[in-house]
């Protein structure tokens, strides 16, 4: 089987992150975690409260090195699985075409789980800070959050494997 480009999606507190760690070590993949990447390189000079402006544009740093580093994994014949947000319709899109420009093989995975496990999941993940946490997700950022997100439409779960928990 060819290296895949996994891409996970889903809302704040689904299990995306989880996810990745699990299908990561069952298919000897190697995982991509935005929030990890954020938090090693830049949560010591993060400002309090955070600034949308600064976070986006280091967000946009960390997925460019990412997308580099995925990029060369994937030509070395190892599969990769990336959990980058992709909160918004317009950025899976840009993360399709991506892949369709450089011919890489891509396989969606769709998180998902009720609002409410999720909020409770969060919580939770900011007090015991196992291997799925990476920063502190407050009341407010997960409202924001859930603000940001777009649901898929029917056509961008089309061959996308599925985890719904309830």
């Amino acid at each position: 089987m060819p290296a895949t480009l996994n891409v996970i999606f889903g809302p704040c507190g689904a299990g995306k992150t989880t996810y990745a760690h699990a299908f990561a070590r069952r298919e000897r993949a190697v995982a991509f975690i935005l929030d990890d990447w954020m938090a090693r390189l830049f949560a010591a000079d993060m400002p309090d409260p955070i600034e949308y402006e600064w976070m986006v544009e280091r967000v946009g740093r960390c997925e460019a090195q990412i997308w580099s580093v995925a990029a060369g994994t994937i030509a070395a014949g190892t599969s990769v699985i990336l959990d980058i947000g992709l909160m918004r319709k317009a950025d899976r899109a840009r993360v399709r075409q991506i892949a369709e420009a450089t011919e890489l093989p891509l396989q969606w995975h769709f998180v998902d789980a009720p609002a409410e496990v999720r909020r409770a999941r969060v919580a939770g993940r900011n007090v015991v800070r196992g291997e799925s946490f990476a920063i502190e997700v407050s009341p407010d950022m997960f409202d924001f959050i859930e603000g940001v997100y777009e649901p898929p439409e029917p056509g961008e779960l089309t061959g996308a494997v599925m985890s719904v928990s309830d």
